[in-house]
């Protein structure tokens, strides 16, 4: 199955470890433009963090790409049969998920791709406040179990 992960980039480390686990299960897997980057080692994830903070976030690392990275992420869920949402712990939230990957749930959405969210829905508060059209795609909840992708 060709899969897409859809997460925050701050989450690379755990990107890469499930990337792992999923293509020693037969799986092709699509992951963000800056974790391929850390696993290439073009890109230091401590390097990156850093200048995530002291910039307010990846958009001056966006653009010194000539990559649009939201098409590179349309083409890869249109490409794909599923999608992986590693929603995990961000900004105080469990089951996190920011404006990009809500875009690409949406897309997946559009596309009748499967949805499988790493966690559980995120409790509705201030910063997720889009809690409803999460659960109106019907995501599939793995609870961290990759055997329930299929």
């Amino acid at each position: 199955m060709i899969i897409t992960i859809c997460s925050s980039v701050d989450f690379s480390p755990k990107i890469i470890e499930i990337k792992a686990e999923l293509e020693k299960s037969g799986h092709q897997v699509n992951i963000p433009y800056f974790t391929q980057k850390i696993i290439d080692g073009e890109v230091d994830y401590g390097e990156y963090m850093k200048s995530k903070e002291t910039d307010g976030g990846d958009i001056l690392l966006r653009k010194t790409q000539s990559m649009d990275m939201i098409k590179r992420y349309w083409n890869f869920i249109k490409n794909s049969e599923a999608i992986l949402v590693l929603n995990l712990s961000k900004k105080g939230v469990d089951g996190y998920i920011g404006g990009s990957t809500l875009m690409e749930m949406g897309f997946a959405y559009g596309h009748d791709k499967k949805i499988y969210l790493y966690n559980s829905i995120p409790q509705r508060s201030e910063r997720m406040h889009y809690v409803d059209e999460i659960i109106d795609m019907k995501p599939i909840v793995i609870n961290g179990d990759l055997a329930k992708i299929v």
